[in-house]
């Protein structure tokens, strides 16, 4: 037990986790968008694969704790920022802990939630890349320089915050799923309720990025055609991380 605990301990100071996740909304902050966007995905999945590996000798309800603090506090920080790297930061903790509440039970649904999360943190990354938008001002005036990006944008937005019928419910729902039939309802209702402080954000970011427009002096015209292409990557990516929803039967059959 005691070397589980260790364990535990050392793999949340790595993700992130919730009281060791002070280093990774400064970190990210201080990154440019790419380096944000690999400490975000691919600095994640060894940590994780070594939870995953270890899954059957954890301490259920350590990671409980720890994954339903990392989802409060996720929420709750991510309200009060203005910096979108911040924000995103925030919303990998939250995000996490949805991961690690899980991968007692179902340690392959906790692999799936974390591919799901890593399309859409892609998604969202490589569009901020594009329009260059680091803060919620500046977000505000890239709409009228790519008003389809940013319309994408609002949706990877809000399937990042779980909302069917868009491919982030599909984690959500299998990790309630599962844990009802584990008979943690009580942990399930208060995580799904904790969500919605994410859900505020994401809704707030989504609002910022296509429906609110800064106020011009003069009335110039939208450019709906930009000499620059959107890349190939991008369009793959966002169609995957708004459409896969209905591929679900599928995606279930194969973990």
């Amino acid at each position: 037990p005691t070397s589980c605990l260790l364990l535990t301990t050392a793999i949340a100071m790595k993700l992130g986790l919730v009281p060791f996740h002070f280093w990774f909304p400064e970190v990210l902050q201080g990154s440019s968008l790419t380096t944000a966007l690999l400490l975000s995905t691919m600095m994640k999945f060894p940590p994780i694969t070594i939870l995953f590996m270890t899954s059957h000798s954890l301490n259920p309800t350590l990671l409980t704790a720890m994954a339903i603090a990392s989802a409060a506090l996720g929420g709750w920080m991510g309200l009060n920022q203005t910096q979108i790297r911040k924000i995103l930061a925030f919303s990998s903790i939250s995000h996490l802990g949805w991961m690690s509440i899980i991968i007692i039970y179902n340690p392959k649904l906790t692999l799936l939630t974390f591919y799901l999360y890593s399309l859409m943190t892609i998604t969202v990354f490589l569009t901020l890349n594009t329009t260059k938008t680091v803060k919620l001002s500046t977000m505000m005036t890239s709409w009228t320089k790519t008003p389809m990006l940013n319309a994408t944008l609002m949706l990877t937005l809000l399937s990042l915050a779980g909302l069917p019928p868009l491919t982030g419910f599909l984690p959500k729902w299998l990790i309630i799923q599962e844990l009802t039939k584990q008979e943690m309802t009580t942990a399930a209702t208060i995580i799904t309720m904790l969500s919605l402080l994410g859900l505020f954000f994401y809704l707030r970011l989504a609002y910022y990025s296509t429906i609110t427009l800064p106020p011009n002096s003069t009335n110039h015209m939208k450019q709906w055609h930009i000499n620059k292409p959107t890349s190939a990557p991008i369009a793959i990516v966002t169609s995957l991380s708004a459409l896969l929803l209905p591929l679900s039967p599928m995606i279930l059959t194969t973990i």
